[in-house]
C-alpha cells in the first residue's frame, strides 16, 4: 500500500514550511493542498511550485469533507501522496478523519508538524499558555441566527478563571474572513441577549492579525475600543482573558500588546 503524509505549512508564507516537509514533497508522487480551513495571507502557489519544482493541486472544500477525501484516499493506496496543510496538519478535524480514513485502508500515514495558530497566538497574546481553557469558534450569523456556543465557552473559562481563543470563522471559497471587530460585534449582541456580564464594553480582550507574518498586528484592549480599531488585513484571532491576571501577564499586555496601564488592576 502507499502513503498519506500530511504536511504543515506553517502559519503565513511560502517558506514557512520545514525542511523535512520540503524533502517529503520532493519524494511524492503527487502533492495536493487545501486553504479553506485557514488563510495564509503570504503564500503564493505559483512561487511554491518555483520553490520546490513540483506541481500542487489545490483541492477544494468539497473534495475533502463532501467527497471524504475520495480522491486521496484512491491516489494514496497505490503511492506516495503529500497532503500541504495551513499551520499544523492535525488542527481541524477534516484531516483527522482523513487520516483515520487511510488507516483503515491500510495506507500508512505521516504527519510533519507545523508552526500552530495556537501556539502563535497565545505567545502573542502575552498570556500564559497553561491558564486557558478550551478554545472556541465564532461563527458568521448570514442567516440571522447568532449562535451561543462562543458566549457559553467564554462564560465557562471564565468561572474557572481561565482565557479563552477563539478562532475566527473563514469562508475562503467566498473571500470572507471574520476580523476582530466582527466577532466583538457578535460578541455584544450576545451579551445585551444574555445579560450576565461575561462581555461588556469594559471586559478586555486581545487582537490578533496575521501572526507569524512581517506585519503581525498585536493589540490589547477593551471591548469598546477594540470595536473600532483597525486591525488590517486577515487573518484575525481573538483572545478574550479571564477574570484575573497573574503580574506578569498584566506585564506582557501593557508592554507587547498596547493595553492600557488600568489592567494591573487585574493582577493577583
Amino acid at each position: 500500500m502507499g502513503e498519506l503524509i500530511f504536511i504543515g505549512l506553517g502559519l503565513c508564507g511560502d517558506t514557512d514550511i520545514s525542511l523535512r516537509g520540503l524533502e517529503r514533497i520532493k519524494s511524492s508522487n503527487f502533492i495536493y493542498a487545501e486553504f479553506y480551513t485557514s488563510l495564509m495571507s503570504g503564500f503564493s502557489t505559483e512561487r511554491f511550485r518555483r520553490m520546490t519544482n513540483r506541481e500542487v493541486s489545490v483541492l477544494s472544500r468539497k473534495d475533502l469533507e463532501d467527497d471524504k477525501g475520495e480522491l486521496i484516499l484512491q491516489k494514496a493506496a497505490q503511492g506516495r501522496i503529500a497532503l500541504l496543510v495551513p499551520g499544523d496538519p492535525l488542527i481541524a478535524t477534516t484531516h483527522i478523519d482523513l487520516r483515520i480514513r487511510a488507516e483503515k485502508r491500510g495506507i500508512k500515514t505521516t504527519i510533519i508538524h507545523g508552526a500552530s495558530i495556537i501556539s502563535a497566538v497565545i505567545g502573542l497574546s502575552g498570556l500564559q499558555n497553561y491558564k486557558f481553557g478550551r478554545s472556541v469558534t465564532i461563527p458568521f450569523s448570514d442567516d440571522g441566527y447568532v449562535s451561543e456556543t462562543p458566549y457559553n465557552f467564554i462564560a465557562e473559562n471564565k468561572e474557572r478563571d481561565l482565557h479563552t481563543l477563539c478562532f475566527l470563522d473563514i469562508k475562503a471559497e467566498e473571500g470572507r474572513f471574520m476580523t476582530v471587530n466582527e466577532s466583538l460585534k457578535v460578541l455584544s449582541i450576545l451579551e445585551n441577549k444574555r445579560r450576565e456580564g461575561v462581555i461588556t464594553p469594559k471586559s478586555l480582550a486581545v487582537g490578533v492579525a496575521r501572526a507569524g507574518s512581517e506585519d503581525v498586528a498585536v493589540k490589547a484592549g477593551y471591548v469598546r475600543d477594540l470595536a473600532n480599531y483597525n486591525f488590517g488585513e486577515p487573518p484575525h484571532s481573538l483572545v478574550i482573558p479571564a477574570n484575573r491576571l497573574h503580574f506578569m501577564e498584566a506585564e506582557a499586555l501593557i508592554s507587547l500588546a498596547d493595553a492600557p496601564e488600568e489592567v494591573k488592576e487585574m493582577a493577583k
